[in-house]
C-alpha cells in the first residue's frame, strides 16, 4: 500500500516576502495595493503580532524547522558562516525541515524562488547536496529558484532542483523572475493532481521581493508616480493614522519617533527628493507586482479546485524593510554591499533607468524606517520591531470558521512548522532518517484561530542578531540596540557588550516600543537581561559576535580551494558560485587561456565571474582577445588585443596587476597572444570585495553579461583545452 497522508490532511502554501516592513502593504495601512492580500485577510485572520528574526537566512531556518535560528546553526546570514555552533551556517540533520516531516507522512513537496539556506561554497556542481533544497535536511522533492539572499529579477541565476538552467526568455520578451516562479509553481500543482490527485501537497513560496535589486515592470513603477512627494516624515504620519483607522494597530499605539541618525525630509535638497521619491515608486511597484503574481498562484490552487482544503500562510516579509541600501539609496546596490556608495550624482545619472535592467537599485534607509511603521530601526535591528515583527495572513476555509479578523497574540516564525503539522495531524518526529532530533521549539498557532480572545501560548522568545538583542517575556520586553548602523557595511564592531544601554517597554500595553520604562524599573531590566541570557545558552545564541565584513570572508569557511594559488579549469565548467574559486579581489593574477580556433571562428567568452552589476570577462570579439572590467556599472576597463587569433592552437593570457595594496585599487592590465605582448590599459577602479551573487563560467557568459559587447551566453565558438588562473 503507498504511503498516504493522514485523512484530511489539507495542502499548505506558505508564502514569505522579503524585506518588506509592517507599514508598507495596504491591507496593513501601507500605501501600497495588495489586492491579493486584502482577498485572503477578508476570507482569513490578520497577525499584528507576529515576529521574525530580523534577517534573511536566519528567519527562513526558523520558518522550516520550528526551531529558533541559532538552535538551526543560522545565527547569521549563510555567507557569514563562523565556526560557532549557532553560526555555522551548516543546518544539523538533528533539526529535519517541515518538508521531510510532511514528504515521509505522504505529501508532495516544492520550493519556489529564493532559497538562501545553503552555505555558499557548496553551492557548485560537485556539491555536497545534502543542505539544498532536495537533500535529506530540508525534504523538497523539487526546487525552482536561486540559492543566494538575492538575484537580478531580470537575468536570475537559477537552477531546477541542484542544476543550473536559464531562464525561459529574456527581458526585452517581457522576463521577470516573479511571474516565472508563479508559472512553474501552478505547473507543479497541475503535475502532481495529474499523477495523484488525492495527494496533499506543500508549497514554499519565497520570492526575491522586495529585496534588493528592486526590480519592478515599468507600469507598477510609473503606478506610483507622485505617491510619494510629501517624503517619508509625512508617510509615517499618514500611515499611522490609515493602520489606526484600520483596526490593525491598538488605539493607544504611539507613533515612534524618527532616530536622529535619520534625516528628516525637509532638509533634504530638490535634487535628492527627486530620486529619492522615484526610489520608493519604483519599490512600492515592486510589492504591488509581487503580490499580484501570488493572486495569479492563489487562481491555479482555484482552478485546480484546491483552494477549500488549503492552508496558507502569507508572510509579509522575513524581516523589516531593508536599510541597507545606504542613507542615500542606490542604483547598484552590489557597489552598495561592497561599501561603496555612488553618490546623488550616480543616482541622477540612471534616474530613468530606475527599476529596469540596467540598474541594481535600493530605497534610502528613511524610505525604509518609514515602511517600518510605527516601529523604531529596520531590518538588522533584533531589539525593536521595525527589525522583527512583520503581517502576517492565514487562511484556510475548511479549517478556520472566523472570518477577516485581528489576532492580537504574540507569536514567533518558529511557530509555523508546529501549526501546520497540527493541521495535518502529523506528529512531531524524534528520530528522523535514523537520526535523533531536537525538539520543535515553536508552539502551535491553531488555538488561536477560531477564538480571537485566547491568551498567548507564547510566553517567552528572545531575540538576536548581529549583537542587537531583545528578550520578551511575560507582556514585557527589554532591548539594546549594539554597535554598528543597519546600513553602515563596515565598521562599528566592538566587540565588547557589557556597556550596551538596555531599554525597557511593557509591550503588553505599549504596542510600538514608545515608551522606555527602563530607568522607572531596573531590576526589571536586570530580571530580564538575565532571562537573554538563559535563553541564549540554551539556544546557542553565544559567544555574541557583532562582526561584519571580517564574516564575509569566504576564506573562513572550508574550501576545497584553500591555500591554492593556481586552479585549471577545463571545458564545460558553469555555474560556480564566487566563494568556491579563486580570490580575484585585490591581489595580482594572471588568466590563461589554451583554446584552439578552427573554421568556425574563435568569438565568445572564455572565461568570466558577475555580471551586468560588476564583474570581468575574457572573451573573443571580431577575433581578438578582450579583457573586460566592470565597476557597478559607473566604470568600464576594455583592453583588447590589437592582433587577432590565427587559426589552430593558441595561449592568451591576460595579466592584473593593481598599482598598490589594498581593497579596490586601480590595476595595470597586459594581454598577450603566444607569449607576444598585444594590448594594454588600466582599470581604474576596482571591485574589493565581491562581484555580486553570478557565478563563475567557462566558455560562456551564463546569466547576465559582464560586457556591453555580446549577449549573454556568448558560447566560445572554438575549442578551450583548459583556461587557468593564478594568484601571483
Amino acid at each position: 500500500k503507498p504511503l498516504q497522508a493522514p485523512k484530511g490532511a489539507p495542502n499548505v502554501l506558505i508564502v514569505i516576502l522579503d524585506d518588506v516592513g509592517f507599514g508598507h502593504a495596504g491591507t496593513f495601512g501601507g500605501a501600497v495595493a495588495t489586492p491579493t492580500l486584502d482577498r485572503l485577510a477578508k476570507g482569513g485572520l490578520r497577525y499584528n503580532q507576529f515576529h521574525t528574526t530580523a534577517l534573511c537566512s536566519p528567519t527562513r531556518g526558523a520558518l522550516l524547522t520550528g526551531r529558533n535560528h541559532h538552535s538551526v546553526a543560522t545565527g547569521v546570514v549563510i555567507e557569514m558562516g563562523t565556526g560557532y555552533p549557532g553560526y555555522t551556517g551548516v543546518v544539523p540533520n538533528t533539526t529535519a525541515g517541515l518538508p521531510e516531516l510532511l514528504r515521509q507522512n505522504g505529501y508532495a513537496t516544492s520550493a519556489f524562488g529564493k532559497w538562501h539556506n545553503t552555505p555558499d561554497n557548496e553551492i557548485a556542481p560537485s556539491g555536497p547536496f545534502d543542505r539544498w533544497p532536495t537533500g535529506k535536511t530540508w525534504g523538497f522533492e523539487y526546487f525552482y529558484g536561486f540559492m543566494n539572499g538575492e538575484t537580478h529579477q531580470y537575468y536570475p541565476v537559477l537552477y531546477r532542483n541542484t542544476t543550473p538552467v536559464a531562464q525561459p526568455k529574456t527581458p526585452e520578451e517581457g522576463y521577470h523572475v516573479t511571474e516565472d516562479l508563479v508559472d512553474d509553481a501552478i505547473g507543479w500543482i497541475n503535475q502532481v493532481n495529474a499523477t495523484n490527485p488525492t495527494k496533499p501537497w506543500f508549497i514554499y513560496f519565497s520570492t526575491g521581493a522586495t529585496h534588493g535589486p528592486h526590480h519592478t515592470p515599468k507600469a507598477y513603477r510609473e503606478k506610483y508616480k507622485g505617491a510619494f512627494d510629501a517624503g517619508w516624515d509625512k508617510y509615517r504620519e499618514e500611515t499611522f493614522a490609515r493602520q489606526k483607522r484600520l483596526g490593525v494597530i491598538p488605539a493607544s499605539a504611539k507613533l515612534t519617533p524618527r532616530p536622529k541618525e535619520i534625516p528628516a525630509w525637509d532638509d533634504q535638497p530638490e535634487n535628492a527628493k527627486r530620486v529619492y521619491r522615484r526610489l520608493m515608486e519604483n519599490y512600492s511597484g515592486f510589492l504591488e507586482h509581487t503580490d499580484v503574481e501570488i493572486g495569479r498562484l492563489i487562481a491555479g490552487i482555484e482552478k485546480a479546485g484546491e483552494m477549500d482544503n488549503t492552508l496558507i500562510f502569507y508572510i509579509v516579509g522575513d524581516n523589516g524593510a531593508s536599510g541597507e541600501g545606504g542613507l542615500e539609496g542606490t542604483v547598484n546596490e552590489v557597489a552598495s554591499v561592497n561599501g561603496i556608495q555612488l553618490g546623488l550624482a550616480g543616482l541622477e545619472a540612471k534616474f530613468d533607468e530606475i527599476g529596469g535592467p540596467e540598474t541594481y537599485p535600493h530605497v534610502p534607509a528613511a524610505w525604509a524606517w518609514a515602511a517600518d511603521t510605527p516601529f523604531q530601526w529596520t531590518k538588522q535591528v533584533a531589539s525593536h520591531f521595525g527589525g522583527t515583527r512583520n503581517p502576517l495572513v492565514v487562511h484556510w476555509p475548511k479549517g478556520i470558521a472566523a472570518k477577516g479578523e485581528l489576532r492580537s497574540q504574540f507569536h514567533h516564525v518558529i511557530d509555523v512548522a508546529p501549526t501546520v503539522l497540527a493541521a495535518a495531524h502529523v506528529k512531531e518526529a524524534k528520530v528522523v532518517n535514523g537520526v535523533k532530533q531536537r525538539p520543535i521549539e515553536g508552539v502551535s498557532m491553531a488555538y488561536s484561530f477560531d477564538n480571537g480572545s485566547a491568551k498567548s501560548r507564547r510566553t517567552t522568545q528572545y531575540f538576536e542578531m548581529l549583537g542587537n538583542r531583545g528578550i520578551y517575556k511575560d507582556g514585557w520586553m527589554a532591548a539594546t540596540r549594539h554597535g554598528r548602523l543597519p546600513w553602515q557595511t563596515s565598521g562599528g564592531g566592538t566587540g565588547t557588550f557589557d556597556n550596551d544601554p538596555w531599554e525597557l517597554y511593557h509591550v503588553e500595553k505599549d504596542f510600538s516600543q514608545a515608551d522606555d520604562l527602563a530607568a522607572k524599573y531596573p531590576d526589571k531590566v536586570k530580571a530580564l537581561q538575565a532571562a537573554f541570557l538563559v535563553e541564549a545558552k540554551k539556544y546557542n545564541v553565544l559567544p555574541l559576535d557583532d562582526r561584519l565584513a571580517e564574516r564575509f570572508d569566504a576564506s573562513l569557511r572550508p574550501n576545497p580551494l584553500a591555500g591554492l594559488k593556481k586552479f585549471s579549469y577545463g571545458p564545460g565548467v558553469t555555474g560556480i558560485s564566487e566563494s568556491a574559486v579563486l580570490n580575484t579581489h585585490n591581489v595580482p593574477f594572471t588568466i590563461t587561456a589554451d583554446v584552439e580556433v578552427g573554421d568556425a571562428g574563435g568569438e565568445g567568452v572564455l572565461a568570466a565571474i558577475g555580471g551586468i552589476s560588476s564583474g570581468w570577462s575574457l572573451y573573443v570579439k571580431d577575433g581578438k582577445p578582450t579583457f573586460y572590467y566592470n565597476f557597478f556599472e559607473v566604470d568600464h576597463a576594455r583592453i583588447q588585443s590589437s592582433e587577432t587569433l590565427p587559426k589552430g592552437k593558441s595561449s592568451i593570457r591576460v595579466e592584473f596587476t593593481p598599482l598598490e595594496p589594498g581593497p579596490g585599487k586601480p590595476a595595470d592590465v597586459k594581454v598577450f597572444v603566444n607569449g607576444k605582448e598585444t594590448g594594454s590599459g588600466r582599470v581604474g577602479k576596482t571591485v574589493p570585495f565581491r562581484y555580486g551573487v553570478e557565478p563563475f563560467d567557462i566558455g560562456r557568459d551564463t546569466v547576465s553579461p559582464v560586457s556591453k559587447d555580446y549577449k549573454v551566453p556568448y558560447v566560445f565558438q572554438g575549442r578551450i583545452e583548459q583556461v587557468t588562473i593564478e594568484v601571483r
